[in-house]
C-alpha cells in the first residue's frame, strides 16, 4: 500500500510568488518548473499542483485537490462547498483585505448602485455580482470582463465596473470614482470536505496551518536583546511592550543583566531610543521566522 499524500494546491498569477515565499519561511521549499503546473516540495507526503485562484475551490469541492489557497470572493463567485479552514491575510501589496468595489466615472451621474438600473457593468466576478444587484432589486446587464476593466468605461463600454482593489490607487489614476464596497476578501485556505475528515489528512493540514500562521505573524513582530546595568532593571523594564514578560537573566559574575523580548516591528524605531537612554547597552534587533 503506497503512502498518503496530501494533494496542495498553488494559486497561479498574482499570488504565486507571495505564497511560495509563504510556504518557505514556514518550512517548505517549493520549487517551481517554467511550463509546468506541478511544482517539487520538499514533503514526501505533500504533492502540489498549480492553478488559477479563480478555479481553485472548484477543484479542492470536487476533490482533485485536497487543499488550497485562493481568495475568498472566488470561493463566494464559484458556489462552492468546501471547508474554509483558516483566513491567511497576505498578498504582493500590502496584509491589507482586498476590496471589490463598484465604481463609475468621476464625472457621471451615479451616486450609488440604485443609480445603475438598466445599465451595463462589467467584472470578473460575474456570478456575485449578479447576486449583489439582484439582492439589491436593481436589474442591470453584467457583463464578463477579461482584463483591463477599468479602460471598459472611459472607453464606453460599460457604465460601471465591479472590480478588486486594495488601495484604490488605480481606479483612481483612471479617472473612476468608488460609489459602493461589493466585497471585502481576503486569502483563504480550503479543504475538501473528505479530505478533511480523513484524520491523517486533517492532521496533516492542521500542522501546516500552524506553520504558515506562525509565519505570518512573525512578519510583524522582531525580537530585541539588549544588556542592563542592574540599577538600570527597572527603569528599562518600564519601556518594554513585550509580547509576553521579558526574560531576564544574570550575566555571569557580573552587575549586568541580558534582557530579551519580542515586540511589534512598527514600535521598534522609537523604543530604542528610550530603551538607551534608561540605560540599556549593546541592543541587538533580529528578525523571526515564526512565532507560534
Amino acid at each position: 500500500m503506497s503512502a498518503p499524500k496530501l494533494k496542495l494546491g498553488i494559486p497561479k498569477g498574482s499570488l504565486q510568488e507571495a505564497t511560495i515565499k509563504l510556504f518557505e519561511k514556514s518550512g517548505w521549499k517549493i520549487k517551481e518548473h517554467h511550463r509546468n503546473y506541478f511544482p517539487e516540495i520538499d514533503d514526501d507526503e505533500i504533492t502540489c499542483s498549480m492553478c488559477r485562484a479563480q478555479e481553485m475551490s472548484r477543484y479542492v469541492e470536487s476533490g482533485l485537490l485536497d487543499c488550497g489557497l485562493t481568495g475568498k470572493d472566488w470561493i463566494l463567485e464559484n458556489q462552492s462547498d468546501v471547508v474554509i479552514v483558516t483566513d491567511l491575510v497576505y498578498s504582493k501589496v500590502s496584509s491589507r483585505p482586498a476590496r471589490w468595489v463598484l465604481a463609475v466615472a468621476g464625472d457621471s451621474p451615479f451616486r450609488r448602485p440604485e443609480d445603475l438600473q438598466g445599465k451595463r457593468i462589467a467584472t470578473e466576478l460575474v456570478g456575485y455580482t449578479t447576486r449583489y444587484f439582484a439582492q439589491a432589486g436593481v436589474d442591470v446587464e453584467v457583463q464578463f470582463s477579461w482584463g483591463a476593466t477599468e479602460a471598459k468605461v472611459v472607453e464606453g463600454l460599460a457604465d460601471a465596473i465591479v472590480e478588486v482593489t486594495e488601495t484604490g490607487t488605480t481606479i483612481k489614476a483612471h479617472g473612476l470614482r468608488i460609489i459602493a464596497e461589493v466585497l471585502v476578501t481576503n486569502t483563504q485556505f480550503i479543504a475538501n470536505k473528505e479530505a478533511w475528515a480523513d484524520p491523517w489528512k486533517r492532521a496533516k493540514i492542521e500542522n501546516m496551518i500552524m506553520m504558515l500562521q506562525g509565519a505570518l505573524r512573525a512578519e510583524k513582530l522582531v525580537g530585541l536583546k539588549m544588556n542592563v546595568p542592574l540599577a538600570a532593571k527597572e527603569a528599562v523594564l518600564a519601556q518594554l511592550p513585550s509580547l509576553n514578560s521579558p526574560t531576564v537573566s544574570h550575566l555571569l559574575d557580573s552587575d549586568w543583566l541580558s534582557v530579551e523580548i519580542v515586540v511589534a516591528e512598527n514600535v521598534v524605531r522609537d523604543l530604542i531610543p528610550k530603551l538607551k537612554q534608561a540605560g540599556a547597552e549593546g541592543i541587538i534587533e533580529y528578525s523571526l521566522n515564526k512565532v507560534v
